[in-house]
This record gives C-alpha cells, sequence and structure tokens, in this order.
C-alpha cells in the first residue's frame, strides 16, 4: 500500500480544487476517504486471509465500495450539492485503490470486488509499497516509500495545487 500520507494528500488535492465555499464541508472527509480503505487490515487481526475478498485490498479497496461510501457521505454530508460531494469523496476512495495498485508490493488490488475478486495492479508501479505498523514504517523502508511518494504522488499534487491557486487568483 502507498502510505497513509500519500493517500491523505491525494483526498486533500481533490477537495481543494473546488470553489472555496464548497471546501470547508468535503474536505476533512475527502482526506478520510482517501485512506478509509485501509481499515481492512483489521482483516489480519481477524483471521482472515490476504486474498479473501474481505482480506487486505479487497472490497475496501473497490470501486463498488467507493460508490456506495460515496453515497452514504453525500446522503449526510452533502447539504449545497450532493453531486459535486458524492463525486470528491468517490475519487478520493477510489484514488485509494488506484495508489495501491501502484505500488511495488502486495497480491493487487480488488477493483471488481464482489463481482470477481482478482487483484490487480497497473503496469506502471513506481511507488514503494509502505509496511504495515507504525514501527516498520519508521525504518530505511519507511524512507524509502516516502521518498518515492514525494516524487509520484506530492509533486504532481502540489503542481495541481499551484496551477489551481494561480488559476483562482486570476478569477
Amino acid at each position: 500500500m502507498a502510505s497513509l500520507f500519500g493517500h491523505g494528500l491525494l483526498g486533500y488535492t481533490f477537495a481543494k480544487v473546488l470553489p472555496k465555499k464548497q471546501i470547508k464541508t468535503v474536505l476533512w472527509l475527502a482526506i478520510f476517504s482517501a485512506i478509509l480503505p485501509d481499515i481492512d487490515v483489521l482483516s489480519f487481526k481477524m483471521g482472515i486471509p490476504y486474498e479473501n475478498w474481505l482480506g487486505h485490498r479487497g472490497f475496501t479497496h473497490s470501486i463498488v465500495f467507493a460508490v456506495l461510501w460515496a453515497i452514504v457521505c453525500a446522503y449526510f454530508f452533502g447539504k449545497q450539492n450532493k453531486i459535486i460531494f458524492f463525486t470528491v469523496v468517490f475519487l478520493a476512495t477510489l484514488s485509494h485503490g488506484v495508489l495501491d495498485a501502484m505500488t511495488t508490493g502486495g497480491l493487487g488490488v480488488g477493483f471488481l470486488i464482489p463481482f470477481e475478486n482478482s487483484r490487480y495492479f497497473f503496469p506502471f508501479r513506481p511507488i514503494q509499497v509502505s509496511p504495515i505498523g507504525i514501527e516498520k514504517f519508521f525504518s530505511a523502508w519507511g524512507l524509502k516509500v516516502i521518498l518515492s511518494e514525494i516524487i509520484w504522488i506530492g509533486v504532481p499534487c502540489i503542481v495541481i495545487l499551484v496551477i489551481n491557486r494561480m488559476k483562482n487568483k486570476n478569477d
């Protein structure tokens, strides 16, 4: 998986490109939604095998989960514009699986669960897979993860945020 930092930054970027009055409502939920799919790491403690549809990178990383979560969030929190709210939460949630499919490790991502349990990677996998566990993250391995995320997630997000800010200054 990419780290919580990489996932959260992408969720933040999705929300920050919205008009200012809509950002407040969705910002923290977009960050949370980009990180949420990794709640499935609890499956390890419950004895659910990784490759199971409820295992790590399974259902919570799927397109169906992203749609369902976005519907729930838009219904309960999207007071002003449910379509924009749904779209941002959906993209933030789905982005988690997309980033994980670009990592160097794991069994792939179950994008199509519950319809089929195959796991997928993208052909382009430049992001170092993040270790699971805090103690392992603060190591040489964790540093490699952060450096790859700065290049492949951080730089593109910063470019998008800077362009968006420049555009908003001109409006």
